[in-house]
């Protein structure tokens, strides 16, 4: 029989077989999970979760579609954390230091502890991104908050407060819609589209069998 260790999960005690994510071990001991799963794959951010192994002090984070079980893993899920979201007009504001402050003022308090950083499950570098929130640097916010998936255990291991993913994606915004440099052949084909240029391809596309439809899928030319 495969190794099996312990877990508690929401405080009962299970034996699972080690090989297993939290997240599987979780189905394995007959839990249905309806919220707080999604993509399995590490990307959406839904199955945010924080554990300690029995006997230790140290409060751990993880996403439990990634993180192995452990001997002794004392486990609780984090489906939704309540970051603050505060609600704009992305057409109204400007990419200015003044308005990080006046949404998301608790930026200012950081105390630096960098727990954020040591929490997030993408290994991404928090506190500098709120740092750079801070000084109005957008560009270099978006850079380096880019493969944020909005678990929010940053924000749930932060002493002051700060909705960490909410900040980031504001950032993104405003670098996408002020910043960032128009990309012109996507607006051309934009409005290539629009005009209708490709209708005819389309439609005959459509008409094809599956099977045919599948073989152009499979064997078309990828720009590089």
């Amino acid at each position: 029989m495969e190794n099996m260790v312990n877990v508690y999960l929401f405080g009962k005690q299970y034996k699972v077989p080690k090989s297993l994510t939290i997240m599987k071990a979780m189905e394995y001991a007959g839990y249905k999970l309806i919220r707080g799963c999604g993509c399995r794959n590490g990307f959406c951010g839904a199955c945010a979760t924080i554990y300690r192994i029995k006997g230790q002090t140290a409060l751990k984070t993880c996403l439990a579609c990634q993180q192995q079980v452990e001997e002794g893993m004392y486990v609780a899920t984090l489906p939704f954390f309540p970051l603050v979201k505060q609600v704009y007009d992305i057409q109204k504001i400007k990419p200015t230091e003044q308005i990080m402050m006046q949404l998301y003022p608790e930026i200012y308090s950081c105390i630096g502890c960098n727990a954020c950083t040591k929490a997030c499950p993408q290994s991404l570098k928090v506190m500098q991104y709120i740092a750079y929130a801070q000084r109005g640097e957008y560009e270099n916010c978006a850079e380096e908050s880019f493969d944020c998936v909005m678990c929010g255990i940053c924000s749930s291991r932060c002493p002051a407060g700060i909705s960490h993913p909410q900040v980031a994606i504001l950032a993104r915004r405003l670098y996408g819609k002020y910043i960032a440099p128009k990309c012109e052949h996507l607006l051309e084909r934009v409005q290539e589209i629009n005009d209708g240029k490709f209708n005819d391809d389309m439609l005959d596309i459509m008409n094809k069998p599956l099977e045919e439809q599948k073989a152009l899928y499979n064997t078309r030319e990828i720009e590089k």
